[in-house]
């Protein structure tokens, strides 16, 4: 064998742990645990890098010292295996870091939190779920089994249940996701007739129909006949696919379509086809399954809050649940948008299968195809014009999922925001692990479980952790703006108040009745109706009524609020708030007022429009609601006339 000299040889140099003290490295970045996460590409890589010339070209001393070093190779990825299984990332760490977090901002409540981590032979390194804080006033611990309304990432399961309708062969005319949906339902009606013809089920999940939110539409009482019904009474916003506008009533018409062609309900449809199959056996869509075991969170808020004073401060209370107590397994009407129940533990699941691509962990069984979710997160939309922080990108919005960048790692993500709960549920596919965080803090959970969630993907990308938690404390501790006070001498309206009082219509929305509740007018309810209001309104909703100032009060079977109130402000200018009047479960106190943010400004205004014997009224900001900065970016209504300016539009009967 010829030899080589000394300046050509081959430097054999690793720069690698010894295997004896991986078992002990347990920081989540170490080199030992991430080649265990890709066994097959490092062993590759391994014997490329040392077999750069054959070892029959090497002198002796040296393929004898490379042959033992391959030799070591096995015994590494045994090695190395123990140390990954050993790598908790919800470790003592964690645990005190959310408990922090928890208690920095005050939370009346807590999170649920689960974290999936598998290598590229599909073996699972890390499945973990955890619970933190309080699920309830009275003090109950929340675990990983604690069950949350998981809102809008409730949606996903909607789209992968239509996938399981789209590969359904038996159906006929088979549906593809571009079915126009006016083809299946014949009662599909918008205001807009390109829209209405040309609207295909990847629109409706993708919010491209050029509608807003007109959540205030649909009522606890309504089915989802109901709401496909009022559409084509509602105001569009935007052209047909010309902007991503977040539509929940294009949900609800989705979670028709079970129903429709293989008899099934909607929520029995789901749990036969996704949750079942899965053993997600916490999740629901029934709240009085969830109520059953013990294990149902209460979504948690601050009575009393003052945002000018101390904004995470007040009184623990108990929020309204949003599901409907109705419905049972069948599903509610708000079901296809946001009517999920589960736990972290069943959260754990889905990520694992998500991450399989719809195959069940631990199994070859496949629950939906990949196709499907591949459909599902390609982006068709740009979600934001502008990155929220140095560290992300653009999001990219497809089909209940959305593609987004974190400091240089792709996620895919959804949120989930209904009364009391906040919750995200998050994937970054190319780094092979999943976290998600429910949590039932209506006032902060978003930025709770926002904190939680990037300060798990740090430490499992094993990257310098950013101080999410003061960044996000900055921001919150900003004071919204203040409401403008009534004019001393505030003009009277173009109507009296008591010929103001009455039965008002939207085909769009239904009907609502306002009532004069302020004392001086109280007895100008003649109707029984009104009189049931009145007559115990500073029960049910203490505080909302402010002397000195002329008030009208609707009450509505909203999931949304209990309430409208009407609060006169200068000529024909009314200031308009959602209430929720909101058991207590305090002998002296039976209810509190949810939402009363008489203090600032909440953007909401309704006009009052007079036209001959006719009287009607403009409600603007009306589109968003209950959700900050849902409709940023989306077009408002403009024009001469009341008519022309309102979101929504009442008549009086």
């Amino acid at each position: 064998m010829p030899s080589i000299p000394s300046a050509t040889r081959p430097r054999l140099s690793m720069n690698l742990p010894s295997p004896h003290a991986c078992p002990s490295s347990l920081a989540f970045g170490n080199p030992c645990l991430r080649m265990c996460s890709h066994k097959s590409s490092m062993r590759n890589a391994f014997k490329n890098s040392l077999l750069v010339l054959p070892l029959q070209l090497l002198p002796t001393s040296s393929a004898m010292r490379l042959q033992s070093l391959l030799n070591l190779v096995p015994a590494y990825l045994f090695y190395c295996s123990l140390a990954a299984a050993q790598n908790i990332i919800l470790d003592d760490e964690t645990d005190a870091f959310i408990n922090n977090v928890l208690a920095e901002w005050k939370s009346p409540g807590g999170a649920g939190v689960a974290f999936v981590m598998k290598n590229d032979q599909n073996q699972w390194i890390n499945v973990e779920s955890k619970g933190y804080g309080q699920a309830n006033p009275e003090g109950r611990k929340i675990t990983e089994h604690t069950t949350f309304n998981i809102g809008s990432n409730s949606k996903l399961f909607t789209v992968l249940a239509t996938s399981v309708l789209i590969n359904n062969a038996t159906l006929s005319p088979r549906l593809d996701w571009h079915t126009k949906i006016k083809s299946v339902i014949p009662e599909f009606n918008l205001t807009d007739p390109v829209a209405t013809e040309e609207s295909t089920l990847l629109d409706l999940m993708t919010h491209r129909t050029g509608y807003p939110l007109h959540d205030f539409s649909y009522r606890y009482s309504d089915v989802a006949t109901d709401v496909i019904r009022k559409l084509q009474h509602q105001r569009q916003s935007a052209e047909f696919r010309d902007i991503w506008q977040y539509n929940n009533n294009m949900y609800i018409t989705l979670s028709h379509l079970p129903e429709l062609l293989v008899g099934k309900p909607f929520g029995r449809y789901v749990k036969e086809n996704i949750f079942e199959p899965l053993g997600m056996n916490s999740t629901t869509y029934s709240y009085q399954l969830a109520n059953s075991n013990g294990q149902r969170a209460d979504g948690m808020a601050r009575e009393g809050i003052d945002v000018y004073k101390d904004p995470f401060a007040g009184t623990p209370r108990a929020a309204q649940y949003w599901t409907s107590q109705t419905g049972g397994e069948d599903g509610s009407v708000v079901a296809g948008a946001g009517g999920v129940i589960t736990s972290a533990a069943d959260m754990a699941i889905w990520l694992q299968t998500l991450l399989l691509e719809g195959v069940k962990p631990g199994t070859n069984q496949t629950v939906f195809t990949p196709a499907s979710l591949k459909r599902a997160v390609t982006g068709l939309s740009v979600q934001t014009g502008q990155p929220e922080w140095p560290e992300s990108s653009l999001i990219a919005y497809g089909a209940a999922q959305l593609q987004i960048t974190y400091r240089g790692h792709l996620i895919v993500e959804h949120g989930g925001f209904i009364r009391g709960f906040n919750t995200q549920i998050s994937r970054l596919p190319n780094d092979n692990f999943g976290v998600s965080v429910l949590t039932n803090d209506h006032e902060y959970g978003k930025v709770i479980g926002e904190i939680i969630k990037n300060h798990i993907i740090d430490k499992a990308l094993g990257l310098d952790p950013i101080d999410w938690n003061s960044r996000y404390k900055a921001v919150k501790s900003i004071p919204p703006v203040r409401a403008t006070p009534r004019p001393d001498n505030a003009k009277p309206p173009s109507a009296n108040f008591t010929a103001i009082a009455g039965v008002y219509n939207n085909d769009g929305y239904g009907q609502i009745e306002l009532c004069l509740v302020t004392p001086e007018f109280r007895n100008a309810a003649t109707n029984s109706s009104c009189a049931e209001v009145t007559s115990n309104l500073t029960t049910i909703l203490p505080g909302a009524i402010r002397a000195g100032i002329p008030t009208l009060v609707a009450a509505v079977n909203s999931p949304w609020f209990s309430h409208i109130r009407v609060e006169h402000f200068n000529a024909d200018l009314f200031n308009v708030s959602l209430l929720i009047s909101t058991p207590a479960n305090d002998t002296e106190k039976p209810f509190w007022t949810f939402n009363d943010k008489s203090t600032s400004d909440n953007g909401m205004i309704g006009e009052l429009n007079v036209e001959g014997s006719n009287i009607g009224f403009g409600f603007a900001g009306f589109w968003a609601g209950l959700w900050d900065g849902a409709e940023a970016g989306v077009p408002k209504p403009s024009g001469a006339t009341v008519r022309e300016r309102a979101e929504v539009y009442w008549d009086k009967l």
